[in-house]
């Protein structure tokens, strides 16, 4: 498997994790969203290393 791929699983893993948190109310929107934006960037990290 690739970088690329495997950055690709834990950017999903990550924030299918927010979105649960967020539905449980363990976080409010703008902490998940901020969240989401930070594995975001990580993933284009990623893209742009490939």
């Amino acid at each position: 498997m690739s970088d690329l791929e495997d950055a690709v699983k834990q950017f999903l893993r990550e924030t299918d994790t927010v979105y649960s948190e967020y539905e449980k109310g363990y976080v409010d929107a703008d902490a998940a969203l901020s969240r989401v934006e930070s594995h975001v960037e990580e993933l284009r990290e990623s893209a742009e290393d490939a």
